[in-house]
């Protein structure tokens, strides 16, 4: 079992909670998760991006003068693609950058990136706790007291709509619950905040339980 402190909103340490190393401490596979990672950031691309050929491009198809005797280089209409305003070569043109990723591999990519925040120690663990309104200034305490730096993820057992609208006026910080976390936005924080329930979530999701221990 690893033993982490649970933390008040004051940043006290209110007592110890363990969780298994099977799930703090698995193999973190390196390769899955840049795989995940990689699909994830594709799949976000609308893939709209579009140019006009020169079959498209608006404009006449009369050659611009004769072909010899001019002087000059010959050439097609204006359209040409080597021309000012006329159509693009080899541009690009609406798709779907869809990679798709096997349920097991994205999972297995998840546990792995939650068990190098954890073995990096980038995960603190907080209470339960709730707001009665809204207040960015509760949230940025909080996260003073348990010195939480950098880009931080507050991970919740449930959702929090005063929480939530606590968190998102804060730079760099965001907020969900256990259930939405994906490996990107664990790859991309510096520290996870997660609460004890949402820990305790997330243990079950990826560890089996113990048939010995009931």
């Amino acid at each position: 079992m690893s033993t982490l402190a649970v933390h008040a909103r004051t940043g006290a340490v209110l007592h110890e909670k363990e969780l298994s190393e099977a799930f703090t401490h698995a193999e973190v596979n390196g390769p899955v998760i840049h795989q995940c990672v990689v699909a994830y950031l594709a799949n976000q691309r609308r893939g709209t991006a579009s140019t006009k050929t020169r079959s498209e491009v608006k404009g006449s198809g009369r050659k611009l003068y004769r072909q010899k005797g001019t002087g000059r280089a010959r050439v097609g209409h204006a359209k040409s693609p080597i021309r000012v305003h006329g159509g693009v070569a080899f541009g690009p043109k609406p798709r779907s950058y869809r990679q798709h990723t096997p349920k097991q591999v994205r999972r297995l990519g998840l546990h792995s990136a939650l068990a190098d925040r954890f073995q990096n120690e980038q995960c603190i663990l907080v209470e339960d706790f709730t707001l009665e309104k809204p207040r960015t200034k509760d949230m940025l305490s909080l996260l003073k007291a348990v010195n939480a730096e950098g880009k931080v993820l507050v991970v919740l057992n449930e959702h929090s709509p005063n929480i939530y609208l606590s968190v998102r006026n804060i730079p760099q910080v965001n907020c969900c619950t256990w259930d939405m976390l994906n490996i990107y936005q664990v790859m991309w924080h510096d520290t996870l905040v997660i609460t004890e329930k949402a820990a305790e979530q997330l243990q079950a999701k990826f560890v089996a339980p113990d048939v010995e221990g009931g």
